[in-house]
């Protein structure tokens, strides 16, 4: 599902209209990008938690030379599904 096809089932579930309820998915993307950016984990209590993983450097290969790289450090979000959400999958 795309960010229109989610607008739109929000849109038709909530009465809000598409451009609303798109505005609304930025919004809520936005406030998570800012919150990781500072570090803060963000959770969704049910749906689950973003949160920042950090990577250590490492060595690595180049695959079309296969010469040995250095990997730098680097940090990344994750996210870990919450209870409600792994059993509406299951």
């Amino acid at each position: 599902m795309r960010k229109p096809e989610l607008a739109a089932a929000i849109a038709d579930k909530t009465g809000l209209t598409r451009e609303k309820a798109g505005e609304v998915i930025s919004a809520f993307t936005d406030q998570v990008s800012a919150a990781a950016a500072r570090g803060e984990d963000v959770t969704l209590i049910g749906f689950g938690t973003f949160n920042i993983r950090s990577r250590e450097a490492r060595s690595g290969r180049n695959p079309q030379t296969g010469a040995s790289i250095q990997i730098p450090a680097s940090k990344t979000v994750g996210f870990k599904a919450g209870k409600a959400l792994k059993d509406a999958i299951r």
